[in-house]
């Protein structure tokens, strides 16, 4: 397991991009995967920079977690913010259009549709996220 601390801000979501994807080149991570990570990684670490710790800036932990039998990846990502739970959200309606729809959820509903799982859980004071995608 690897892991990187920075501040939750958007001006870090190309390292933390640059750290995970390290890691899956490494795992010889096929390039779609490897674009569907980078735009989950985009989505969620923006939301933590944007939402946790509003309007104050707070530490943020990202964990890459290679799994075996079969080959996938895990990435975590750790905020102290405030709690919130992604996934408790009802999926949006993507048969109505853009302006029905309103706004808001397209962007964790992508994460979802793309990654083989996606958990959440609040514990001892912390926002934890998991994405796993198999290889």
């Amino acid at each position: 397991m690897k892991e990187l601390n920075v501040e939750a801000t958007i001006e870090n979501i190309t390292p933390v991009t640059d750290f995970v994807d390290a890691e899956l080149e490494a795992l010889g991570c096929p390039m779609r995967a490897m674009l569907q990570i980078n735009v989950a990684i985009d989505e969620l670490f923006g939301n933590i920079a944007n939402y946790a710790y509003n309007p104050e800036v707070g530490p943020a932990t990202v964990r890459v977690e290679v799994v075996e039998e079969p080959l996938a990846v895990e990435i975590t990502f750790i905020d102290n913010g405030k709690p919130f739970d992604p996934l408790a959200k009802e999926d949006p309606d993507v048969t109505m259009s853009a302006e029905e729809r309103g706004i808001g959820g397209l962007g964790i509903f992508m994460v979802k549709k793309t990654m083989d799982d996606v958990r959440y859980e609040y514990k001892d004071g912390k926002n934890i996220l998991v994405i796993k995608k198999n290889l």
